[in-house]
């Protein structure tokens, strides 16, 4: 099972982004025994944050694939290149209990 570069980057956004909220509640443990008030996370945790983040949206923008056309009449669209699925689309559902036309209006 070959892994690409995306999948690994995924994974080790995630690890990073694991590790920030690690040492997270460890700075906060620590500032409960010392008594003190919390202020924010310390600049390290926010840099790991902002990595990890940065990381994962890569992964997540390159891992999925290509983006595919949506225009209807596009070639790459999916009902024109597989006619033989087109025995599945349904058109009986619920909207049929809807009356066609529907007038109507506000009363103020």
């Amino acid at each position: 099972m070959a892994l690409n570069l995306g999948f690994v980057v995924g994974i080790l956004g995630v690890v990073i982004l694991s590790h920030a909220a690690y040492s997270t509640v460890q700075y906060r443990g620590l500032l409960k025994i010392m008594e003190e008030e919390f202020s924010g996370p310390p600049l390290n945790v926010v840099v790991e944050l902002l990595l990890g983040l940065v990381l994962c949206m890569w992964a997540a923008l390159t891992v999925p694939g290509t983006f595919l056309s949506i225009h209807p009449h596009s070639e790459e669209n999916r009902i024109v290149s597989l006619p033989a699925n087109l025995d599945f689309m349904i058109f009986n559902h619920r909207a049929r209990v809807f009356p066609v036309e529907m007038d109507l209006k506000l009363k103020h």
